[in-house]
C-alpha cells in the first residue's frame, strides 16, 4: 500500500495514528539533529520529521533527497511543537519510522511553489511540472467542478448529451478552418469544427428536443489571452422555443453555476439592446460593474445643427466630427498634467487609434476648466458638466470623430479608467443579456453582406418585412449574448427553420443556389422533412472558468494550452511530418 492517507487530510485528532503517505518533496530543512521534509501531493502538504538521535540512518537518507523526489513514508502522527496556521495540516507532523525513495528527480527548472520563479514560456514547456503547483491545480479542479455542475443542471432539465463529429465539411463563413487531408480521398479535406452548429440543428430535426455537449472546437485565428486554437464550448439547442425560453433556461444555468461553484446568488440578468450597449458603453460586451456611461455632447443624428447640441460652433475638431462623446471620471479633477498626458498617449496608441483627448475639470467651487477653454465660454463648459452629471472634483474626458471609431476608443479609455480607479474587481460579478444585434453587416472590401453571427440566425419576426424590402442594414437578429464583467461568455440565436427564409438568407449573403446546395444542402434537405422551431446557445467554457477563477487568461484553466503563436512548446507541435506520410496523402510540399 503506497498510502493510507493523503498529504492534506491529517489533523490533530489523528495523533498517535500510524500512517503511510506518498508524494513529492516540496522542500527540506536540515537543522543538525533534526531534518524536516514537506511532502506534497494533490491534496496538500504534510511535514515529516526525522530525528538524528532515534534513527540516524533514516535521517541521513532523508538529507540526500532533492526537490521533487517521489517518497513513501510510514510513521506516527504527532503534535507539532512549532505549528503552521497557514496549512490545514499545520498542527501535526509525521515522526518517520520507514522511508523509501520511489523515484529520484532532476532539479526542476523552476520552483514548484505558489509564487514560482518560472516565466510563462518555461512553465508551458514543463507544463506537467507547472500543474503540480497549487494555483494551477486549483484552476483545473475548478474547471472540473464547472463541467460537473453544468451536467447536473442540464441533465435535470432533460437535456441529452450527444457527441457530434470532429471530422466535418469546411464552410466559407466565419473564421478559418483547420483542415485535415483525407488519405482515402486524395485531394479532399475534412475540417475540424468551429462549432457543432449544423449538427445540433439536425438533432432538432431528428427530434432530440434538448441537446447539449461540452465539446472541443477549433479556429485557425490570431491568438490572445482569451483565445486558443482549440477551445471548449457548452453547446446547447432546444426545440419548440422562442427567445424568452432560451434566456430563462440559460440564465438558470449561470445562476446554478454561480451558486454551486462560487457560493454566490446572482439576481435576474438585466437586458440591454445592442444599440444601447454601443451608445452608452461603445461595446457589445459592456462591463457594467461600474457606471461611467457615455454622454453624447453632439447628436450624431443632427450633427450640423449646433442648436441641438452643447457645442456652439468654433472648435473645428468638434465642429467637423460625426460624434462628440465623453465620460465622467468621479473624483479625478486633481489629475496632474502628467497623468492627463498619459491618458492622451493611451488613446493614441495604434491599437486604439484616437487622434487626441479633450478634458475638463470641475473644480471645488463649481467652475469648469478645460483644455479647450479658448473655444468655449464658462456657461458652455458648465452645460457639459451638467449633461454628464458631474460634481465638483470630477473630470470630464471627451473624444470626437467618426461614430464607430470614437465609441470604440472611448470604450477602451473607460475600461482603463475603471481599472485605475479600482472599479473592476474580479470578485464582483455583473451579468447581463445583450439583445437585438444587427442580422447583417456590410463589408466594403468585398462589397457584400455578411452574417453578423452565422447564416442560420433568424431575423426578428417583425423585421422580416424589412429583409424582403432589401433594407438589410435595418434588420435585427433574433440573437442574444450573455456578458459577464465585460466578457462575452455565451451567445446564440433562434434559428431559421423555414426553408424559404433560409434560401433568402443565402441569397442575401451572395450564395448562388448551387453554392448553397453544395455547402449546406444536407441541412436544407433535412428542412424538407419537418424542422421544428428551434434555437440555442454556446458558452465559452474556458472563458467562464477564467472568470470564475478571477483571471484574465484562459490558458491558466486549460491543462495543456498553446502559446500565443499557436504552438505547444511542451511537445513541439505543430511539426513537420515524414515525407512518406505526405506521399500517402497525395500532398507535395514546395520547399521554396
Amino acid at each position: 500500500m503506497h498510502r493510507t492517507h493523503t498529504c492534506g487530510e491529517l489533523r490533530i485528532t489523528d495523533i498517535n495514528t500510524t500512517v503511510t503517505l506518498s508524494g513529492w518533496l516540496q522542500k527540506s530543512r536540515d537543522l543538525g539533529g533534526m531534518t524536516f521534509i514537506d511532502l506534497r501531493d494533490r491534496y496538500g502538504i504534510t511535514q515529516l520529521a526525522f530525528n538524528m538521535e532515534t534513527n540516524a540512518a533514516l535521517c541521513e537518507q532523508a538529507r540526500k533527497c532533492g526537490r521533487e523526489f517521489v517518497l513513501k513514508v510510514t510513521g506516527k502522527v504527532i503534535e507539532r511543537s512549532s505549528k503552521n496556521a497557514n496549512i490545514p495540516t499545520g498542527e501535526i507532523e509525521i515522526e518517520v519510522t520507514e522511508f523509501e525513495i520511489l523515484n529520484e528527480s532532476q532539479t526542476p527548472p523552476f520552483t514548484i511553489e505558489d509564487n514560482t520563479d518560472g516565466g510563462d514560456d518555461l512553465r508551458m514547456k514543463y507544463r506537467y511540472l507547472d500543474i503540480r503547483r497549487k494555483p494551477v491545480r486549483d484552476n483545473l479542479l475548478l474547471r472540473h467542478k464547472m463541467s460537473q455542475q453544468t451536467r447536473i443542471f442540464l441533465d435535470a432539465q432533460e437535456f441529452t448529451e450527444v457527441e457530434t463529429p470532429v471530422l466535418i465539411k469546411s464552410t466559407p463563413e466565419g473564421a478559418r478552418d483547420f483542415v485535415v487531408p483525407s488519405r482515402m480521398n486524395q485531394g479532399q479535406f475534412y475540417a475540424l469544427p468551429q462549432s457543432p452548429q449544423t449538427f445540433k440543428q439536425l438533432l432538432m430535426v431528428a427530434g432530440i428536443d434538448r441537446y447539449y455537449q461540452i465539446v472541443k472546437c477549433f479556429r485557425d485565428e490570431d491568438l490572445r489571452a482569451d483565445r486558443q486554437p482549440e477551445f471548449t464550448q457548452i453547446d446547447c439547442e432546444m426545440s419548440f422555443v422562442e427567445q424568452e425560453d432560451i434566456l430563462n433556461m440559460f440564465e438558470g444555468l449561470v445562476k446554478h453555476l454561480f451558486k454551486n461553484v462560487k457560493g454566490i446568488d446572482i439576481d435576474s440578468l438585466p437586458r440591454m439592446t445592442f444599440a444601447d450597449a454601443a451608445k452608452y458603453y461603445g461595446s457589445d460586451k459592456p462591463d457594467t460593474r461600474f457606471d461611467m456611461k457615455f454622454v453624447e455632447l453632439k447628436s450624431p443624428v443632427v450633427e450640423t445643427l449646433h442648436a441641438t447640441s452643447l457645442l456652439p460652433a468654433g472648435f473645428p475638431v468638434f465642429d467637423n466630427a460625426e460624434l462628440v462623446v465623453g465620460i465622467c471620471a468621479k473624483g479625478c479633477a486633481e489629475y496632474t498634467r502628467k497623468q492627463l498626458d498619459e491618458l492622451t498617449e493611451f488613446v493614441k496608441r495604434p491599437q486604439i487609434g484616437a487622434t487626441g483627448l479633450v478634458y475638463a475639470r470641475v473644480n471645488a467651487d463649481g467652475s469648469v476648466k478645460s483644455s479647450v477653454d479658448k473655444f468655449y465660454d464658462e456657461a458652455t463648459l458648465k452645460q457639459w458638466a451638467e449633461a454628464m452629471n458631474a460634481a465638483p472634483g470630477d473630470l470630464l474626458l471627451i473624444m470626437a470623430g467618426a461614430t464607430d471609431k470614437t465609441r470604440k476608443a472611448l470604450c477602451e479609455l473607460r475600461l482603463e479608467m475603471g481599472t485605475r480607479l479600482g472599479l473592476r474587481n474580479p470578485d464582483l460579478y455583473s451579468c447581463l443579456w445583450v439583445l437585438d444585434f444587427p442580422l447583417l453587416e456590410f463589408n466594403e472590401e468585398e462589397n457584400r453582406w455578411f452574417a453578423m453571427h452565422h447564416p442560420f440566425t433568424s431575423p426578428k419576426p417583425e423585421d422580416i418585412a424589412l429583409m424582403n424590402e432589401g433594407k438589410f442594414g435595418q434588420v435585427r437578429a433574433n440573437a442574444y449574448d450573455m456578458v459577464v464583467n465585460g466578457v462575452e461568455v455565451g451567445g446564440g440565436s433562434i434559428r431559421i427553420f423555414d426553408k424559404t427564409l433560409q434560401a433568402k438568407m443565402f441569397d442575401v449573403l451572395g450564395f448562388t443556389k448551387e453554392e448553397a446546395q453544395a455547402q449546406f444542402g444536407f441541412l436544407m434537405n433535412a428542412f424538407e422533412y419537418g424542422a421544428p422551431p428551434h434555437g440555442g446557445i454556446a458558452f465559452g467554457f474556458d472563458r467562464l472558468c477564467s472568470l470564475f477563477g478571477g483571471e484574465n487568461s484562459i490558458r491558466d484553466f486549460i491543462a495543456f494550452p498553446k502559446n500565443n503563436s499557436g504552438r505547444d512548446v511542451m511537445i513541439d507541435a505543430p511539426s513537420e511530418i515524414d515525407q512518406k506520410q505526405l506521399n500517402e496523402l497525395g500532398i507535395s510540399v514546395d520547399e521554396n
